[in-house]
């Protein structure tokens, strides 16, 4: 059934993996650029070691021949354009992103409301301190949203519970077709890259072609 004019919007969805530098750069612009629409911003954490390494059978950008000299240019292009510092290097170890993930999902089943505000600070706790949260205690000992416990982060990280949300999302997230990140999906129409985020907005602004 068509919506009614009157008809709340359908959120942008916007799928990100903490290890992805330009899933940092994204995620600073996708609820602005929502705002200006009148729309509201549904945040999905996925894993590219799932949807690259293991459904697609590829190296990481960074390990591919000539496509890895050209990410990191534009890496460093990107910031230069938006004004960006981060002191971690793209070249540094891959850190796990697990631990971040099932926080994120945790927070986002107890805390519906924190959600984002985690996410933003995870990434600013990883791209911009350079700070490694391969495991419960390190994501619960960043600079938290107000309202979350540390403690009862870390314990939730740990679940059983967070363990399996993350499952669930990472193949709800290959069953819409989802392999990179960020990737917005825009009723029902999906944009892969930062770069992509012009022509959301022209998307939004047309609605549509």
């Amino acid at each position: 059934m068509t919506p009614s004019p009157s008809s709340t919007p359908a959120p942008l969805h916007f799928y990100f993996d903490f290890i992805s530098p330009f899933g940092y750069f994204a995620s600073l612009r996708v609820e602005p650029l929502a705002a200006r629409h009148g729309r509201t911003v549904e945040w999905h954490a996925m894993l590219l070691g799932v949807s690259v390494l293991k459904v697609m059978g590829l190296k990481p950008l960074l390990d591919t021949p000539l496509k890895g000299d050209y990410i990191r240019r534009d890496a460093k292009r990107y910031m230069r354009r938006h004004g960006l510092e981060v002191k971690r290097d793209l070249d540094d170890a891959v850190m796990d992103p697990r631990a971040a993930s099932r926080a994120f999902y945790w927070v986002k089943q107890h805390h519906p409301a924190l959600a984002a505000p985690l996410a933003h600070a995870i990434y600013h706790a990883c791209w911009a301190q350079s700070r490694d949260l391969s495991t419960a205690e390190a994501v619960a000992a960043i600079d938290l949203p107000a309202g979350l416990d540390a403690q009862r982060l870390r314990e939730g990280i740990e679940s059983e519970e967070a363990r399996q949300l993350l499952r669930s999302a990472v193949e709800a997230s290959l069953q819409a077709g989802i392999f990179g990140s960020p990737t917005v999906v825009v009723d029902g129409e999906p944009f892969w890259g930062v770069e992509n985020l012009g022509l959301v907005d022209q998307w939004l602004d047309s609605g549509g072609w």
